[in-house]
């Protein structure tokens, strides 16, 4: 009875370290996936801003004396 018990609890701790490698492996992958929409959304208001930057730095920079 002794052996059936020590048995059952070798495999209930393996079950239990395979669950926590696996809650850890999904995790990273939804790490991941913030990670990449978060770079879409600075991507697209860099595409977006970068002609309004770059006209009101051309407007500065004719306002500026010396051109």
């Amino acid at each position: 009875m002794l052996k059936l018990f020590a048995l059952a609890q070798v495999f209930a701790a393996e079950a239990s370290e395979s669950l926590k490698k696996r809650e850890e492996g999904q995790t990273m992958a939804e790490y991941g996936v913030v990670l990449a929409v978060i770079t879409l959304v600075v991507i697209g208001a860099i595409s977006l801003l970068s002609t309004h930057v770059k006209n009101a730095i051309t407007n500065v920079a004719n306002i500026l004396p010396g051109n």
